[in-house]
Parts: structure tokens; sequence; C-alpha cells
């Protein structure tokens, strides 16, 4: 989560995702799975997910962060916030190759979100999407597709196995939502996930 061409830079597709089994990724947490049933299901804004998938084991996996705070700081643009990111991003990619080949250049690495939908974030979403492309950079990584920016919120369903993936922009009600759950995160409080997150279809 594969339905993109071949590096391209926007896709996007409304198409229904068949599935068996749905596991939602919310702020701050990191899924990875080898099981061919499993959709893995993400409502973005400002935050970004990034969907990773070992070809050769066929492994994968999705994560989902929001950088709360900026700092003015000359030495790092992103300030302590990008700790979080950061960790983020690592514990992705290492769950990936450590349940997969191990090998690097066996991923493929996807990445969405970071809308700018909240005046009030001061367009956290651009500050994400330039830390998730500075970070692979940094690590020697290539997106290989994305679907980053614009003004709006997104779902993201990824299937971990064959790479595919299905993105929806959500009309102006929806996002909504997306904001108020974002400004709790931006200011430390917690949002609770609902008791089950996995959805049997």
């Amino acid at each position: 989560m594969s339905a993109f061409a071949a590096r391209q830079s926007k896709t996007i597709t409304t198409s229904p995702v068949e599935r068996e089994k749905v596991v939602t990724v919310h702020q701050g947490e990191c899924e990875v799975f080898s099981d061919q049933r499993v959709t893995l299901s993400t409502v973005l804004g400002s935050c970004i997910s990034a969907c990773i998938r070992d070809t050769e084991a066929g492994v994968g996996g999705m994560n989902h962060f929001l950088l709360a705070e900026q700092s003015g700081a000359a030495k790092d643009r992103f300030g302590a916030s990008a700790r979080y990111g950061a960790f983020a991003m690592e514990q992705l990619i290492n769950s990936v190759l450590s349940q997969g080949s191990g090998r690097k250049e066996n991923l493929v690495i996807k990445v969405f979100g970071g809308g700018n939908i909240n005046t009030s974030l001061n367009d956290i979403g651009a500050a994400n999407v330039e830390f998730v492309r500075r970070f692979l950079r940094g690590e020697g990584y290539k997106i290989s597709s994305e679907d980053l920016g614009g003004n709006f919120a997104r779902r993201v369903m990824f299937k971990p196995v064959s790479g595919r993936v299905f993105v929806k922009r959500l009309d102006s009600d929806a996002g909504k939502n997306v904001v108020r759950e974002e400004m709790l995160v931006a200011r430390k409080k917690v949002v609770a996930p609902p008791v089950d997150d996995i959805e049997l279809f």
C-alpha cells in the first residue's frame, strides 16, 4: 500500500478496498503485517503516514505522526518535535526490515498527508511534508509515490502485503473532526482511540 504507477508524484483513487480485516492506525502508532487479509487504515489532516513495504518478503506497515510544535532554533528547524517524527519513521523502517528481508534496497516507501486544514496549527502540514522528505533523503531512501499537502483531510488504506494504496480526499465536515483531534495532540492532550480498532468485514 500496487495500484500506483512507478514513481508518480500524485495518485488518487476512490476504488473500494477488497478487505477482510481493517486495522486502524491512530496518531503515534505503527503497525506492521504480513497477512494478506489485513488492510491498514488511517485518517490524516496535518499528520503524515508513511506506508512501507518489503517487496521481497511481502511485509509492510504504516505509521501516523504529527509534529505538534516547531522550534525556531537555527540548529534544528523542527526542534524537539522532530524527535516524534524521526522516532515514528525509524520505528516503521526498522520493524519492516526486522520482519522482512533486512535489506534496505527492498523497501518501497509511499507517504501521505500534510494537509493545511487548520490555520491554528500554523501550517504544521507543510512542516511535516518538509520533515518527511528531508528525513528519507538523509537516510538514503527515495519516495516511490506520494499524496502530500493541499487543504483537505485524507483517508488512506494500505494493503501491506501487495503494496496497494487507496486515498480518498474527505469533505470539510470530516476535516473538522480531524482538526479537533489534531488540536488535542498539539495541546499535549491524549486522544483516546476506540476500544476495538479492528473491524471485521
